[in-house]
């Protein structure tokens, strides 16, 4: 069964302004589904065409298979990011991951700061990363395709940070952007439920 463009989880003009329908034309409509569309082909007529995503994703790295992978990675990886924003989302988080960043960061504005840094200094493109990892939170940031579970973590949130995922609307903006993030697009509820279950 091939694998399928999945849905954004809220009309492509709900985050306006803050990311607006037309960035969600390039890059969910384009650029995701460019992976899915390669990563059919790339599999097509194997054993892993059948395989989860996440085995797809393991057993390539493991192999060094960088086509599999960064094709596969990415499925996921834009994926877990667009259900990391919702509408009316941002702000400080609340729930049992506001307890956990503050345990692990001082404050919510202690992790606003690190979360910004680690995106803003991710040379080229790449991933900002919140994930659990042997039951504590980190942050951390991937080049390229590159994702946690590769690493032995669990990803809580992340942002894009190749530049088609904001150039749209902040142009070389970058820092601009992961505020905005921050502040306007992240999806709390989300990182609980993720938060949950890396338990």
């Amino acid at each position: 069964m091939a694998f399928e463009l999945p849905a954004l989880p809220y009309d492509k003009t709900a985050l306006e302004p803050h990311m607006s329908a037309q960035t969600f034309d390039f890059h969910h409509g384009k650029h995701h589904n460019a992976y899915v569309v390669n990563l059919n082909n790339l599999l097509k007529d194997s054993p892993q065409a059948d395989a989860a995503l996440e085995d797809v994703i393991l057993s390539s790295w493991k192999d060094k298979n960088a086509g599999v992978f960064n094709n596969a990675a990415q499925v996921w990886n834009h994926t877990f990011f667009w259900n990391c924003m919702k509408p009316n989302g941002g702000g400080a988080p609340t729930g049992a991951i506001a307890d956990a960043i503050n345990a692990a960061f001082g404050s919510y504005d202690a992790f606003k700061d690190a979360f910004k840094q680690a995106g803003a200094t991710q040379f080229g493109s790449g991933w900002a990363w919140l994930v659990v990892e042997n039951g504590e939170l980190k942050i951390t940031k991937t080049p390229n395709a590159e994702t946690p579970m590769v690493h032995g973590q669990t990803a809580l949130l992340t942002c894009d940070v190749w530049e088609h995922a904001y150039y749209l609307d902040f142009q070389n903006r970058r820092p601009d952007f992961l505020a905005t993030f921050l502040d306007h697009l992240v999806n709390w509820d989300f990182v609980n439920e993720n938060f949950k279950n890396a338990k």
